[in-house]
């Protein structure tokens, strides 16, 4: 499964990469000289992504990646360490919400459908990563999460704070993942962190935020490229922590 040559730079997967924050994370990733792996489940959006990014003159690459399917999950990393032997930068990005949630009509069928995307993906895409992670020198992952899933936050109830039961408990819920794995792999170089991105105007947000992807992406890319000294089971914005 493993290449017979070392990479000659860094490899970054990004998940969902082929528009939004995921895309301008892989670009400002690629600026730093980074092969980025656009990893996307529709084969001509991902192209088309990685294409327009190449066009740039980056070292951009499609890996066809559903994180809602093992077989694909399994490709995709059969697929890097056949052709890197690890992987140096992992940005659990992909992600889905129902915007106009209300928790009392919340349905268990829109919460498992969230949930498979959001909390299963992730678990899925990790796990299948993390040989090729551990092989890298020093592995990062980077686990998008929101501002939403704060529950010092939500336990304000006199404090503005839209409830999106599924979405925020989702993102909860990754956070849950990034300390756990944090804790396992705490003696180790490899550090795993979640961020908030801010309201930022995706497909994701309905449009709605005030930063753009570029100011969105910042705080990713940090993370994804900290030195050996940086934090591992955080969950940051572009000023520091923030409140679980």
């Amino acid at each position: 499964m493993t290449s017979t040559t070392a990479p000659t730079k860094p490899t970054a997967l990004v998940t969902g990469a082929n528009k939004g924050i995921g895309r301008e994370t892989a670009r400002q990733l690629g600026r730093l000289g980074m092969t980025v792996l656009v990893g996307a489940r529709d084969d001509e959006r991902g192209e088309r992504a990685a294409r327009e990014l190449r066009e740039e003159g980056l070292d951009a690459r499609f890996l066809r990646l559903d994180v809602t399917r093992q077989d694909t999950v399994d490709q995709a990393a059969a697929e890097i360490g056949r052709d890197f032997g690890q992987l140096d930068v992992l940005i659990n990005n992909a992600a889905i919400v129902e915007s106009g949630e209300v928790p009392s009509e919340t349905t268990v069928a829109t919460a498992e459908h969230i949930y498979r995307t959001n909390v299963f993906g992730v678990i899925a895409v990790t796990h299948a990563m993390l040989p090729l992670l551990r092989a890298a020198e020093a592995g990062r992952v980077v686990n998008l999460s929101s501002r939403l899933a704060s529950l010092r936050k939500a336990a304000d109830l006199d404090a503005p704070h839209r409830s999106l039961l599924a979405y925020n408990s989702s993102k909860a819920a990754l956070n849950s993942l990034t300390l756990h794995y944090a804790r396992e792999f705490a003696d180790t170089p490899l550090k795993i962190n979640s961020v908030t991105p801010g309201a930022v105007p995706t497909d994701l947000s309905g449009h709605q935020g005030n930063r753009t992807v570029e100011e969105g992406a910042r705080t990713v890319v940090r993370l994804a490229t900290l030195a050996a000294d940086g934090p591992t089971g955080g969950f940051f914005d572009d000023s520091g922590p923030v409140a679980w």
